[in-house]
């Protein structure tokens, strides 16, 4: 696929793509021209063969993504603020919804919409002395691209309420604490570290990979007991794949798995 100036992609010889929104003179804040290239650019790599996973950055070291632009947030009525909530959110579920994994790499600032962003992704890996957190409510706002509903789900309502409500930062070692990120690494393994999960996560069976992301995400919105159902039956389909034999027969051989994504 074809870069633009707002949305850059680069994808390596592994299949993982880097996509990484590249507006470092704003921070990288996001906007509607870049929610809506960023959401166009994971709908085409989600549909390419050759790619695994995807990894989503932000364009120089000063912030992943500093938030929404401040400056078209303040002229907004509020209809055009629900319709950019509504925009923010379609792009974050698309996302989030991704059958491959899509990991956040996260450096400097993620602040607002910019942690929003990060927490509809599967995984987030930060650098040391990152900042973040949800502060709206400093300006008279709350979340509006998902981080009401998908923090207190990732950390637990208790920490959201905290995070949201208070509208005060966290550093990186803060947010391991507390389950926001995955993984705290220097900032000069964050890229590096980030491709790695990605390219092991990639090593392993597609559809089965495929099929854990789907089951984990709608088992979410249901209860414990419907979860389960939905795990039952996606593990019978796995038992109808190539995928599944080869993976069992290379364990029973004692050789790493050829797996082909059938």
């Amino acid at each position: 696929m074809s870069n633009s100036e707002l949305i850059l992609v680069d994808v390596d010889a592994d299949g993982i793509a880097v996509v990484t929104v590249n507006r470092p003179k704003a921070l990288n804040a996001l906007n509607a021209d870049v929610l809506a290239e960023l959401r166009e650019a994971v709908i085409e790599l989600a549909l390419e063969e050759d790619v695994r996973a995807l990894v989503i950055a932000g364009a120089g070291d000063k912030a992943f993504i500093a938030g929404a632009d401040i400056a078209a947030l303040s002229n907004m009525t509020p209809s055009e603020a629900r319709e950019m909530s509504h925009d923010g959110q379609d792009c974050f579920g698309v996302m989030e919804a991704c059958p491959k994994p899509v990991i956040a790499a996260i450096q400097g600032f993620a602040l607002g919409g910019g942690l929003e962003l990060a927490l509809a992704c599967h995984l987030r890996v930060a650098a040391e002395g990152s900042k973040m957190g949800l502060p709206e409510v400093t300006l008279g706002l709350i979340p509006g691209f998902g981080g009401t509903q998908r923090l207190s789900r990732i950390a637990g309502p208790g920490v959201a309420r905290e995070w949201i409500l208070s509208g005060e930062l966290f550093d990186a070692a803060e947010a391991h604490r507390v389950g926001v990120v995955n993984r705290v690494v220097s900032a000069e393994e964050l890229l590096p570290s980030a491709v790695a999960l990605a390219k092991t996560i990639a090593s392993r069976g597609p559809v089965a990979v495929r099929s854990a992301l789907e089951v984990i995400r709608m088992g979410l919105e249901v209860g414990q007991s419907a979860g389960e159902s939905m795990e039952a039956d996606a593990f019978g389909l796995i038992f109808a794949t190539e995928d599944m034999r080869e993976g069992t027969k290379a364990f029973l051989d004692k050789r790493k798995a050829d797996f082909q994504g059938l």
